[in-house]
């Protein structure tokens, strides 16, 4: 298959797509024609007007949660493939992945220094 053919192939995937899309709005549009209430803009929680802002803040100590969540989340993400390639690449593989754990148990010990494993 040349590049021509690649891409045309290519243009014509994306040109289905936002087709697709496209479609689905107008008839979502078309469907469901929309009134303004008075009560779909208030803020409530199981029916009850609430009192706090909308828009507040978390604190800080809860982005060393996130960033370690992320962390671990990453290494499942990067585990699985290597998992399947395993067997071919051998030894290479296993040092390669040694090493990629290493530096997330450093960044978990750096984590856990720093407080952010300690209940609040």
């Amino acid at each position: 298959m040349s590049a021509l053919e690649q891409y045309s192939l290519l243009l014509a995937l994306v040109a289905g797509i936002a087709g697709t899309v496209i479609g689905l709005y107008g008839l979502a549009r078309a469907m469901g024609l929309t009134r303004r209430e008075q009560g779909k803009d208030v803020p409530a929680s199981s029916g009850v007007l609430s009192r706090d802002p909308v828009w507040g803040r978390y604190h800080a100590r809860y982005y060393g949660y996130a960033l370690l969540f992320l962390a671990f989340d990453m290494e499942m993400a990067f585990m699985y493939p290597w998992a399947v390639v395993y067997k071919e690449v051998g030894l290479v593989a296993l040092l390669d992945m040694g090493v990629f754990l290493a530096i997330l148990f450093l960044g978990l010990l750096y984590g856990w220094s720093q407080g952010a494993l300690r209940r609040q």
